[in-house]
């Protein structure tokens, strides 16, 4: 006579509801982008990415720490982590800087919500297993007629930054495609998240701090307000930001934590427009709904071609939203920032970048 199976040990859980870590995410996230254009009121676009990257590795380094973790293991691992620290963090963090130097943070936060339109397009090239749906692709059609939107197409694109616009674009890409590869590469390294991402941060950081001093010089004096605002991009939008986003994915699930993203081009417009006097026009929010419309429909599951083997595991290292965030061991996952030990959906299918 077989024994019982024993039940399986509750997974521990936060005193703070999921629901309110949820919104606090939201809104540090949203707000990245407001963080990003006051610090370069103050700072060059690399020292702003350069500061919010040593801030960030800070707050994980001290989580780190404190968990007594250990450093991911191998010289193919830590290769994988610099690529990725390129395509998820440094790269992505310094062209929304440069970007928005000259438009808008409200027009920068829509931009990253693209990031699932490019993630879906990407993974029927990259990923074998992904096969296109119906849905999926009226999905990618009807998130790019919303940036059509809200560009003003229409109108030729008059009074827009194009050059501004395209590095935020080209902001959204980078993660799409960081993400595909630490799926591909990084899969089954045996660290966990927390060390994965802190490295991933801190490889990162070393590459700011090489390339920042050979386009910038030291700011002749420095402002408060913009000093302030990179140390909340880093130390909330980067670091704190990543380990929200481990305990909401652990308590219930990178479905719903990954719905974040539809918050954060949301709340980027509101800060923007109630705190910057940002000017928004119809068209803005329009096509922002369009284009969130779209995301969702591209994240709708479709059958799997069969490969010999499963899936590979990873948790990108986003912000997309504005945090990007290393990938993980455990199944595959997503969404702008780290996500924890659960299983997790494929990260061509969530949103941001996380800025």
């Amino acid at each position: 006579m077989s024994s019982p199976a024993l039940p399986s040990p509750p997974r521990p859980r936060s005193s703070l509801d999921w629901r309110v870590r949820f919104g606090v995410l939201a809104l540090i996230w949203g707000f990245s982008f407001l963080f990003i254009k006051v610090g370069t009121e103050g700072f060059a676009p690399f020292q702003v990415t350069f500061g919010r990257l040593l801030f960030g590795t800070a707050v994980l380094a001290v989580a780190f720490v404190a968990k007594r973790d250990r450093l991911p293991r191998g010289a193919r691992t830590w290769g994988h982590l610099t690529v990725a620290a390129f395509l998820l963090n440094a790269l992505p963090f310094s062209l929304f800087s440069y970007a928005e130097l000259t438009i808008p943070s409200t027009l920068a936060g829509i931009c990253n919500a693209t990031t699932p339109l490019w993630g879906m397009l990407l993974s029927l090239v990259a990923l074998s297993e992904d096969r296109p749906t119906r849905v999926r692709a009226a999905g990618l059609g009807i998130g790019f007629v919303g940036v059509l939107t809200v560009l003003g197409a229409w109108q030729g694109f008059s009074g827009l930054d194009v050059t501004g616009t395209a590095l935020a674009l080209l902001a959204s890409f980078s993660y799409a495609v960081g993400w595909i590869y630490v799926r591909r590469t990084l899969s089954g390294s045996g660290a966990s998240n927390l060390a994965l991402a802190g490295s991933q941060v801190g490889l990162a950081t070393l590459q700011l701090a090489v390339v920042t001093p050979l386009f910038t010089s030291l700011p002749t004096h420095v402002e408060l307000l913009p000093l302030l605002s990179v140390i909340a991009l880093g130390a909330l939008g980067t670091g704190c930001a990543m380990l929200l986003q481990y305990g909401v994915v652990a308590e219930v699930g990178p479905t719903t934590a990954s719905m974040v993203t539809y918050f954060i081009p949301v709340i980027a417009t509101a800060a923007g427009v109630a705190v910057l006097g940002e000017h928004l026009t119809w068209n803005t929010p329009v096509g922002a709904v369009v284009v969130l419309a779209g995301a969702a429909l591209t994240q709708t599951r479709g059958p799997r071609r069969r490969t010999g083997r499963s899936a590979p595991a990873t948790v990108p290292a986003v912000a997309g939203a504005p945090a990007a965030v290393a990938p993980s061991t455990a199944a595959p996952s997503e969404a702008p920032a780290a996500a924890a030990p659960p299983t997790q959906a494929p990260p061509a299918r969530a949103g941001a970048a996380r800025g």
